[in-house]
């Protein structure tokens, strides 16, 4: 199984059943100048919550790829009256099995409205077990003691956590949540896109590193071995 990172918030998971795109922001962030949103190919797209840096290319790719689109009945309505055809709505705490295997939409301390100011529903992250792992993509998020329930329940293998500060957690923060998951291995997300959540790369590293922690921190178009 392998992951593709297009920055911001947005990775591209490649299972042996599906690929499945989270939070698509590319085309309006510069720093992934780089990428071609209109060659990125997916089977799903799994949105998090309704701000315009994790939505802003769903619905052409969605249109052009013909994807499913799961995420909250509010954002999948919202898409529906765009004329997305392919959803799947859900909310926090439900699971559903899918060919990929099964997500499940957990709570996220957030907030969400979509780009036009309608209502976006509940903020959310995802649980997936794909492929024999368990994978966490929190979202935006704060850090919140849930986690510590999702670290007793899933033998998480990876977990996604935002580490920019300002709108979502920091990386202190994040360290705390990796406790909480009783996951080592973090990928970071929510990071160096704008100038409120810019990072010192070697910084951060060197505070997972002091609570030994597994932090990779992916280069835009690179992709990883999970």
């Amino acid at each position: 199984m392998n992951i593709t990172y297009f920055g911001h918030a947005c990775f591209l998971l490649e299972t042996s059943k599906a690929k499945i795109l989270f939070d698509p922001f590319i085309a309006p962030n510069e720093l992934a100048k780089g990428i071609d949103v209109d060659s990125i190919e997916c089977d799903y797209v799994l949105l998090s919550h309704g701000h315009e840096d994790h939505i802003a290319d769903a619905e052409s790719i969605l249109k052009r790829t013909n994807a499913t689109l799961v995420s909250n009945f509010e954002i999948v309505s919202w898409h529906e009256s765009k004329g997305i055809k392919h959803t799947h709505p859900m909310n926090i705490g439900g699971a559903w099995k899918f060919n990929f295997g099964w997500a499940k939409y957990v709570y996220a301390s957030h907030s969400s409205v979509m780009p036009d100011g309608t209502y976006g529903g509940n903020p959310g992250g995802w649980m997936l077990e794909v492929d024999n792992q368990v994978i966490y993509y929190a979202g935006d998020t704060g850090l919140n003691t849930e986690m510590r329930l999702l670290g007793e329940r899933y033998a998480i293998d990876w977990a996604i956590l935002p580490i920019g500060d300002n709108f979502t957690m920091g990386p202190v923060d994040a360290t705390k949540a990796s406790d909480f998951l009783n996951c080592s291995n973090v990928i970071g997300m929510h990071f160096d896109t704008f100038g409120y959540i810019q990072i010192d790369h070697k910084e951060v590293k060197d505070l997972f590193a002091k609570t030994r922690k597994n932090l990779t921190l992916m280069e835009i178009g690179a992709t990883k071995e999970l």
